[in-house]
Order: C-alpha cells, then sequence, then structure tokens
C-alpha cells in the first residue's frame, strides 16, 4: 500500500475517531485531555467487542478534537448561519452536530486538505451514523460554509 493510500486511511479513521469524541464530550461532559487519553489508549487501532478500529492519524485526531473544541463558539455560528429558517443547532442530534464541527473545523484550519476532500470524507462519516438524506445535508452544509469564505 503507498504512503499516500495509509495517510488518507489514518486520516479517514482520526475523523471518525473524533466525530466520537466530539459526541462524547457533548453527551457526558468529560475533560478534552481525558478524552484523548482515552481514544489514545483504547480505541485507536484497538479491537473491541470483534469490530477493529482502524489505526488513526493521532496527531491529526488530536488537532481534530482539540481544535473543534477550542473554536467551538466560532463554528457553530457558522453552522447555524447555514440552517434554514427556523432552525437552531439545538434542534440538530448531538452526532450530527460533532459531524459539522468537525467538519467545519477542518474546513477553517486544516488548509493542507483540499475543500473537496473535506466535505466528501465527513459525508463519508455521515453515511457511519445515517441513511443518505442526512449525509446529503452534510454535503451541503459544509459546502455553503466552505463556500461563504471559510477556506478564504
Amino acid at each position: 500500500m503507498s504512503r499516500n493510500s495509509n495517510r488518507t486511511k489514518a486520516r479517514a479513521a482520526a475523523r471518525l475517531a473524533a466525530v466520537q469524541a466530539l459526541y462524547q464530550h457533548e453527551m457526558e461532559g468529560t475533560a478534552i485531555p481525558v478524552l484523548l487519553h482515552e481514544f489514545h489508549q483504547h480505541r485507536l487501532g484497538a479491537v473491541i467487542e470483534d469490530v477493529e478500529y482502524a489505526d488513526a492519524g493521532v496527531d491529526f485526531f488530536d488537532d481534530l478534537v482539540k481544535g473543534a473544541q477550542a473554536r467551538a463558539g466560532e463554528i457553530d455560528l457558522l453552522i447555524e448561519a447555514k440552517l434554514a429558517s427556523g432552525w437552531t443547532l439545538a434542534r440538530l442530534d448531538k452526532p450530527m452536530k460533532a459531524i459539522l464541527r468537525a467538519g467545519t473545523y477542518e474546513l477553517l484550519a486544516r488548509k493542507d486538505v483540499p475543500t473537496a476532500a473535506v466535505i466528501s470524507e465527513y459525508v463519508d462519516v455521515a453515511h457511519a451514523f445515517y441513511e443518505r438524506r442526512e449525509a446529503g445535508f452534510v454535503n451541503g452544509l459544509l459546502d455553503a460554509i466552505a463556500k461563504s469564505g471559510a477556506r478564504a
């Protein structure tokens, strides 16, 4: 397997794990350093209940989780600005918020990753939790955020 292919898989695994960590943070209020340690020690690359978790890019994972949390206020405003009239972030379920927050953070902060790749990857993450309609929602919302200048 090529170096780029391994990096791509590691980053995809890091994105999914980051969404899970952000979800857990919102559900349980677990502190970010504690979550990072838990994921490093027990989830990334582990086998849990016969499910093998892909070996994630740890530095990339850490950046997504820490960055999304550190910039949560800014990220939430960007997301809310693109929701349909009458919708608020509070109306979205927690896994969807975690996906959108991680994706928006990556659009804002990771200029090294092409916009199309960011959007495509979070659509793939959405498929792990939702049906086609919700994945389309992720696609449309992240695309609108990218076009609004988040990548400028």
